[in-house]
């Protein structure tokens, strides 16, 4: 046998017994007449001795060991005389009989430790290794849980998992597809599916009631920390339901995981509708594990020659609780935070209520102190708070506000990764105008229900119909989204036409769902979670990439395996597809 235990099991109970582990050479320290080598596997580190005294070529051999050699080792279980009490397998050692290689390594090229020498990019492309690391391998182990748990919940709720196709056909809504061309038709493309939205409404209309699927996604799109070009959904489509029933059953599904996962327990997840969102957050994802909502003062501020607020479609702001000792230095790194690009405010107004009553603001000289009296009364500041305040076109000023609420937050130490704050954001819109198209555009996907009494909007004013959408969103991240779907295939015709299809299109699209739709199709809605998102959540990281076994990098690229990667001549050939390898004019 090359193992009768793993290198995480024993304890003082096993003292006496005769052993054989396995595992990777993890340290080794020779102390004269004592070897001392660690042994590690995945289920943790056992302490091998060897003696010189009572085995001197064991011992001798043994000192020849290098770091991650892979070895089996026969001995007798013994107490320690120095005790680990970090370790598990801390208060015993294995008196070594004999051992075998069973494999030699390269030196690494980064140390095998919790907290390692190797850059991201170097652990990338030796991933295999970098998956030894116990950090490592816990996201990856963490991630096991969430699916086991997720399976349990969602069977235990009468869900069905059904496999869907992954070559598919490519559209041109939503991110851009990954494509696949079609040896047999040459010419012809699959794409790589985003979700398995059409399949799963179709296994609605099949009957299958309660359909789930933790599935591999597919977008070509600019990567960041939260994005991959593969990503894992939780994916859930139920009939006969209302958004009611859905919220409470996958609210249901985020209890069961905290419960199972993290030990955590989650009260009732609160609902707040997108306006709401926006007009207090400035966000469709707002952190809820703090306050600081904004306060509008756009009627109150104007009409004092401060051309910053009088210009401003919206002047509104925050208020920093107890931070009116802000020095000026601080206040500076504020207001280059708002005014960096990506947040791009022009300025940023304060006004400081000092703990001995007293008003200091940066616009003294057009405020009086008895106008400053009612900003504090808007924000129903007391002394000691700090008020922050931007002005501007209103959706721009709202997304910079919104950056600067969580940098407070995060200054203020307002964030904890372990608090848990969920959310439904509900009655989103359910299309956005885009100015350079001409058009709009679908804000979750073209099957995505109105709300019953706005359907009468979609003929005179589209832009303020909304959606029987919702989205779960966990300390400002956004975890999951779905709706009630259109059913109806005249109503989904309708949506066609208010985003552009001609019919023709419409039919060469989405011919097979409209199709579906004259044979009975059911009331249905569903919803689809990040599963990655949602591992590092649990996981307290903001990378999805830690809890994905073999990520690609910012480029889009597997620096493990090179890819992706040039194929042969001949197999472009049989594909019928000719490279442009002109130079580009000058």
């Amino acid at each position: 046998m090359l193992r009768t235990h793993t290198c995480g099991e024993l304890t003082l109970s096993d003292k006496g017994k005769q052993v054989t582990l396995s595992g990777w050479i993890q340290r080794s320290r020779d102390l004269g007449g004592m070897t001392f080598i660690d042994l590690r596997d995945r289920y943790g580190i056992t302490q091998l001795v060897f003696n010189m005294e009572t085995n001197a070529p064991l011992c001798e051999a043994a000192r020849k060991l290098g770091r991650e050699f892979v070895i089996s080792a026969f001995g007798t279980v013994a107490e320690r005389s120095n005790k680990n009490p970090k370790l598990p397998t801390g208060d015993i050692e294995i008196i070594v009989e004999r051992f075998e290689v069973l494999n030699t390594s390269k030196i690494p090229p980064f140390t095998i430790e919790d907290n390692t020498d190797g850059g991201d990019e170097l652990r990338m492309k030796y991933r295999y290794l970098d998956l030894r690391r116990n950090p490592v391998r816990e996201n990856i182990l963490l991630r096991h849980r969430m699916a086991i748990e997720t399976r349990n919940y969602m069977n235990d709720t009468g869900f069905v998992e059904i496999e869907t196709p992954v070559l598919i056909k490519s559209t041109p809504e939503g991110a851009r597809d990954f494509v696949v061309p079609s040896r047999m038709n040459e010419g012809e493309f699959y794409a790589l599916p985003q979700s398995p939205q059409t399949f799963k409404q179709l296994l609605m209309v099949a009957g299958f009631d309660r359909y789930f699927q933790i599935v591999k996604c597919f977008r070509d799109e600019d990567l960041r920390a939260d994005r991959q070009p593969e990503f894992t959904q939780i994916d859930c489509e139920m009939s006969f339901v209302t958004q009611d029933d859905i919220l409470a059953t996958f609210e249901g599904l985020v209890k069961h995981l905290f419960r199972k996962v993290k030990g955590v327990e989650v009260n009732d997840i609160p609902r707040m509708p997108f306006s709401e969102a926006m007009k207090y957050y400035g966000s469709d994802k707002p952190d809820i594990r703090f306050g600081m909502k904004f306060v509008e003062l756009t009627d109150i501020v104007k009409g004092r020659d401060f051309k910053v607020f009088d210009d401003a479609a919206l002047v509104a702001g925050i208020n920093a609780t107890g931070c009116a000792v802000y020095t000026r230095k601080q206040l500076d790194a504020l207001t280059d935070f708002v005014k960096r690009p990506q947040i791009g405010a022009g300025g940023l107004i304060y006004l400081r209520y000092n703990e001995d009553g007293s008003l200091k603001s940066s616009v003294d000289k057009f405020y009086s102190e008895e106008e400053l009296k009612r900003w504090v009364a808007a924000f129903g500041a007391k002394p000691g708070d700090l008020m922050l305040i931007l002005a501007g076109e209103e959706n721009k000023t709202r997304k910079a506000l919104s950056e600067l609420r969580l940098e407070m937050g995060n200054q203020l130490g307002l964030r904890n990764p372990e608090v848990f704050a969920p959310l439904w954001v509900v009655d989103f819109p359910l299309l956005e105008w885009d100015d350079e198209t001409r058009r709009f555009y679908a804000m979750h996907h073209p099957f995505t229900s109105p709300k019953p009494e706005d359907v009468a909007l979609l003929d005179t004013d589209p832009g303020k119909v909304r959606a029987n959408a919702y989205d779960l969103v966990i300390n400002g991240v956004e975890i999951g989204g779905g709706s009630i779907r259109i059913h109806d295939r005249g109503m989904q015709k309708k949506m066609f036409t208010v985003l552009g299809f001609s019919d023709e299109d419409a039919q060469a699209q989405f011919g097979f769902l409209m199709n579906a739709f004259e044979y009975g199709a059911p009331p249905h809605g569903g919803i689809a979670f990040g599963f990655d998102r949602m591992c590092s959540l649990f996981g307290g990281s903001e990378s999805i990439r830690d809890y994905i076994a073999f990520p690609k990098n910012n480029a889009g690229r597997d620096v493990m395996i090179d890819s992706p990667a040039p194929i042969k001549q001949e197999q472009l050939d049989e594909l019928g597809i000719k490279l442009n390898t002109k130079a580009p004019k000058e």
